[in-house]
């Protein structure tokens, strides 16, 4: 008969410790497996001073190996599907995805297409949503907090972003 250990009250605070640095400082990754740019212009417009994502504590990285959280636009094409994969590969552990845009979530108006697989959750695990043609800034930044939010208290189901039209990022991160 195996015994089982009980965390002890280190190990629980060093868990706590380290989901505290998770959600506060997350470093992001942006990977395109295919798309028309629109979403990709969006999110380079939420890292500029006038949304300022780093007050959140997130930072744009420009390696897998050092990022925690994927940020995905596009459709899967055959050309990016094995790229995509391996960035993924090559993060650390846990290391989340987010994906932007509605080409990204079922392959959009590619899907269908001869070089086109589908969403990028045929590829890889998924667990946010922003959906959009393109999505605001407002949106993307709601749902990478809530994504972040989530690791609070963890929930096996993905998280799919509905951010009103009228809605301030102030507001969106105060709340969450």
């Amino acid at each position: 008969m195996e015994e089982t250990k009980l965390p002890s009250a280190w190990d629980n605070a060093l868990n706590k410790l380290k989901t505290w640095a998770r959600v506060n400082s997350p470093w992001v990754i942006h990977f395109n497996s295919g798309s028309c740019n629109g979403c990709d212009i969006e999110i380079l417009a939420t890292l500029t001073p006038r949304y300022d994502l780093e007050r959140v504590g997130i930072k744009l990285q420009g390696s897998p190996r050092h990022a925690d959280v994927l940020i995905c636009t596009g459709p899967v094409t055959r050309q990016a599907r094995d790229r995509l994969v391996r960035v993924y590969e090559q993060m650390p552990e846990p290391k989340f995805v987010v994906v932007v845009g509605s080409c990204g979530l079922s392959g959009g108006v590619f899907a269908g297409s001869y070089n086109v697989l589908g969403g990028i959750d045929t590829v890889i695990p998924v667990n946010a949503y922003v959906p959009g043609c393109p999505p605001r800034p407002e949106a993307i930044i709601y749902g990478v907090v809530a994504l972040l939010n989530s690791l609070k208290n963890p929930s096996p189901q993905p998280i799919v972003v509905n951010v009103p039209e009228d809605a301030n990022v102030d507001d969106l991160i105060l709340e969450s």
